[in-house]
């Protein structure tokens, strides 16, 4: 069956492709489902319907895994959603905590024309506001050794690569201690169980909560 689009169709290939990007467990039907805020017999129904069109590989009860045409889809996805993200930020005065959602409107309207230029625009960015990788029009994606801040041991150094986006919150937090993309930390403390680490910043001390420090990932 010739694969079609809609937008539903897009948002199962870009969570189910997200899910993987940073770490190596395939997702789960329930796991998809409780992202994407839905009954898990729509999950169910979605999957039989992306599996017939060649995108989504699974045995019932399974993860879910991308067979190569899904994995090119969800690239093409997750390309316009970063790219307008960046867009936003860049050119349109959004703040990286309010851009989520408003990529996720735009990102199944803006053609492919529009898109091109604004990748122009911007200079052809590799990554977004939070450090998520922008993969190419060829589907390239620019990668490099990373490791969660919160299982980073004490006095290891690394630039921050990536902050996740899901919780505004975190982003304003870490954003008010000077931490972005591209900002080199080092781990001083932890705590047991990792519910608190200490980094230095720029000079200062910055006492991170476990949740934020399990939304910062560094270089390795």
């Amino acid at each position: 069956m010739p694969a079609t689009s809609s937008p539903a169709i897009e948002d199962y290939l870009k969570t189910v492709y997200a899910h993987t990007e940073w770490q190596p467990d395939p997702i789960t039907p329930k796991a998809l489902a409780d992202k994407l805020g839905i009954a898990p017999s729509s999950v169910t129904e979605m999957v039989k319907k992306m599996a017939a069109q060649g995108l989504i590989s699974h045995v019932p009860y399974g993860p879910l895994r991308l067979t190569d045409a899904g994995r090119v889809r969800a690239l093409a996805v997750v390309r316009r959603h970063r790219l307008i993200e960046t867009w936003l930020v860049s050119e349109m005065g959004y703040r990286w905590d309010e851009v989520h959602d408003e990529a996720e409107v735009l990102e199944h309207s803006l053609s492919d024309r529009l898109l091109e230029a604004i990748d122009d625009r911007l200079g052809r960015p590799t990554r977004d506001p939070h450090g998520d990788a922008i993969p190419g029009a060829d589907g390239a994606v620019p990668s490099e050794p990373f490791l969660l801040l919160a299982d980073a041991q004490p006095g290891h150094a690394g630039r921050v690569i990536r902050i996740s986006d899901r919780d505004p919150e975190v982003l304003r937090e870490v954003e008010g201690r000077g931490i972005r993309p591209g900002v080199e930390v080092t781990v001083t403390d932890a705590a047991a169980e990792r519910v608190r680490v200490r980094v230095r910043v720029d000079g200062d001390d910055a006492d991170l909560s476990g949740v934020v420090a399990r939304a910062i990932w560094v270089t390795a």
